[in-house]
């Protein structure tokens, strides 16, 4: 599918538009922000740091890379990729985010999607294509991995993006927060949420933790600015052998800091661990 990397950025300090230019993204103000020799810019100013590196450190970013690209959690980027696309305009450009992108799996996954139109007509919406991480670790391996799209480290709570920039938002396992959200998505765009559901990973939840507390009753209250579209809910199972997909599995999620050392030693003994993957696809659309 054609690409065009996303520029409707906007400066984290003024909110002014960023310009790009002699190796930096500029605002009219004079602000600038270098461009990494990856390709990637860092848009998050100190003060809405909570810590000197926050987010995903190295060896978390390495391990979700290698469990996604294993092709664990394949229906589930098949099913985020579909929504994407439906009812997008042929012919015509679709701007994208995943705010939260990681070391950007969907975003690259869905580059490489090719649908019906395409194949038939080559009528497919070109993609341009922003990932934002509050983790510099995460960007940058996307970065180096996917050269046509724009990379940024920033925030959700405060998106280096422009109003009613977006036709789509993806928050992917992710901190949805909808008033950021509904600020950069231009009227009738969609918010993609994926969230895990009341038995996602419970095998692996079983193990590492003395007891599982009761699911937490579904909070279905629309947020403000929005409209619920329909959505689905995905469920399977995959069978992990040997100890590196486990771990890695572990180490991609926030489980890994929650169990204990007795868990955690659990869990690194295992040589084998069949797992359900259960997830909720939500679709919200921005109203006006």
């Amino acid at each position: 599918m054609n690409t065009t990397p996303f520029q409707a950025l906007a400066c984290p300090l003024d909110g002014d538009p960023l310009e790009r230019r002699d190796g930096a993204w500029r605002c009219a103000t004079g602000h600038g922000f270098d461009i990494a020799r990856q390709g990637y810019v860092h848009l998050l100013p100190v003060q809405h740091k909570r810590s000197r590196d926050p987010g995903d450190g190295k060896e978390m970013v390495a391990a979700r890379r290698r469990f996604l690209e294993a092709g664990h959690y394949r229906p589930i980027v098949e099913a985020v990729s579909r929504a994407v696309l439906a009812e997008a305009p042929a012919g015509g450009t679709l701007h994208c985010l995943d705010a939260g992108c990681g070391e950007g799996y969907y975003l690259r996954e869905l580059a490489a999607t090719e649908t019906e139109a395409e194949k038939a007509q080559g009528e497919a919406p070109t993609l341009s294509l922003l990932g934002v991480d509050i983790s510099k670790w995460a960007v940058l391996a996307a970065a180096k991995r996917q050269k046509n799209a724009t990379w940024a480290v920033g925030t959700n709570a405060h998106l280096p993006v422009q109003a009613n920039s977006l036709d789509r938002v993806l928050c992917l396992f992710g901190f949805p927060v909808y008033p950021e959200f509904a600020r950069v998505l231009k009227p009738g765009g969609e918010l993609l949420l994926v969230e895990a559901g009341p038995d996602h990973l419970r095998e692996l939840r079983e193990i590492i933790y003395p007891t599982l507390k009761p699911p937490r009753a579904g909070d279905h209250a629309v947020p403000a600015g929005f409209t619920r579209l329909v959505g689905e809910t995905l469920r399977y199972s995959i069978d992990l052998d040997g100890a590196e997909p486990i771990a890695d599995l572990l180490a991609m999620t926030p489980h890994l800091h929650r169990a204990s050392a007795e868990g955690r030693e659990k869990a690194a003994a295992l040589e084998s661990l069949s797992v359900t993957v259960e997830v909720r696809l939500t679709r919200l659309a921005r109203d006006g």
